[in-house]
């Protein structure tokens, strides 16, 4: 489809038979995979490689993308295979990532902004599964933040047809020949010309529009991620600790700052049902809403999700039988509690937190308190509809 595409657009523009688009291109030097243990990685299909590849390299904190295939079932397939549409495998991109430079949620915004993820048989004039769009997820964190980040995606409101984009188990990646390595890089002209034609950017120009360019300052991990954000506030950054001592409980301060845990069902929020937000004690950086609260049988505040995506950090936690994943507030590392994996639709997850750790702000008082901005994200002033039941009795597991 690229080489009918691209001979299109060179009659049309030259006068002449195009070139073929093949995948050779000379003798150039193609970079292997970085040997980094401090990089992750990261795999996503979005149609054409080419294409793909040539986004994430301009991402910050990607040192390198490679083109390849995966989610098949062929082993080491050639071009071929895959353009034959019979191995089952997408053409995918692996990206190299610095963490502390550019978190996996980065990637995902960078992802929607190249692809168009209502389309489950191909991307835009690459027709065919070989060309759909995927996220393989290579660990449980990956999966979680990518279904936070799809489900924000899909209720955006931004498509006209419902977000079906894959989100599999990575298996395995096979790299690409190195003729498809560097593509648009390598060939600019011949590249131009596909680009040009294949209707990519035309679609993400449509859906995007000014949003088109991320802040990718607002997804790093060194501590400096949630700036844009605590500049919205005065108030939303860490006090010295003297003053932490001062201002909070010897409660809020163990849970807050020595990763303790309080009494369930002894706590001030847990079943709390008035709609309002939830944010930092420590800080005041809003952290949950009561439209995603819900009443788990634990005894805590349980959530389905934080109020926006990038409020929380998730740590690994190895400090109580078997391993956990933490939640720590952004901007000031306050210790909330732990997400599980057995929580109510839509996403399946289960935010337990401590009360210490939170400051309800009703609704009634979210402008005068400086949160106006986040009223639509409250529930209505209905009870009934700020709380749901889970019904399931899961979430007995330990903070």
């Amino acid at each position: 489809m690229r080489n009918i595409a691209l001979a299109i657009a060179g009659i049309a523009i030259s006068g002449f038979v195009a070139w073929p688009l093949l995948a050779g291109g000379g003798d150039e030097h193609v970079d292997p995979p970085p040997d980094d243990p401090s990089l992750k990685v990261a795999t996503f299909a979005g149609g054409c490689f080419w294409s793909v590849e040539a986004g994430f390299e301009k991402v910050p904190g990607v040192v390198e993308a490679i083109s390849g295939y995966s989610g098949g079932e062929v082993e080491d397939p050639s071009y071929e295979q895959v353009a034959s549409g019979k191995t089952a495998h997408a053409e995918a991109v692996q990206v190299y990532y610095d963490p502390d430079v550019v978190s996996y949620a980065g990637l995902l915004q960078a992802l929607w902004r190249m692809t168009d993820p209502t389309d489950e048989a191909g991307q835009f004039v690459d027709r065919g599964r070989q060309y759909r769009p995927a996220i393989f997820y290579h660990d449980g964190e990956q999966q979680r933040i990518a279904q936070r980040s799809r489900q924000a995606l899909a209720e955006s409101g931004r498509y006209d047809r419902p977000v079906s984009i894959e989100l599999v188990p990575f298996d395995a990646f096979y790299r690409a020949e190195d003729g498809h390595q560097d593509y648009a890089e390598r060939h600019p002209i011949r590249y131009g010309l596909y680009a040009a034609n294949s209707g990519r950017d035309r679609f993400i120009a449509q859906h995007w529009g000014d949003e088109r360019e991320v802040d990718y300052t607002q997804f790093r991990n060194d501590g400096t991620a949630g700036r844009a954000a605590a500049a919205q506030h005065d108030e939303w950054t860490r006090p010295s600790e003297q003053a932490l001592k001062q201002m909070l409980t010897p409660m809020q301060y163990r849970v807050t700052q020595e990763d303790a845990t309080e009494r369930p069902f002894d706590n001030r929020y847990w079943d709390e049902k008035r709609p309002g937000i939830y944010v930092d004690v420590v800080s005041g950086e809003p952290l949950f809403s009561s439209a995603d609260k819900f009443e788990s049988g634990t005894g805590w505040p349980s959530f389905t999700r934080p109020i926006e995506e990038g409020a929380l950090v998730e740590k690994t936690d190895r400090s109580w039988i078997g391993v956990r994943t933490e939640v720590r507030s952004r901007l000031a590392d306050s210790h909330l509690g732990h997400v599980f994996e057995d929580g109510p639709p839509p996403t399946g997850l289960r935010y337990c937190i401590n009360s210490a750790a939170l400051r309800f702000v009703p609704r009634e008082d979210m402008r005068a308190e400086g949160y106006g901005a986040y009223l639509e994200r409250i529930a209505p002033a209905s009870p009934g509809d700020t709380d749901a039941e889970d019904g399931s009795g899961a979430g007995r597991t330990p903070q």
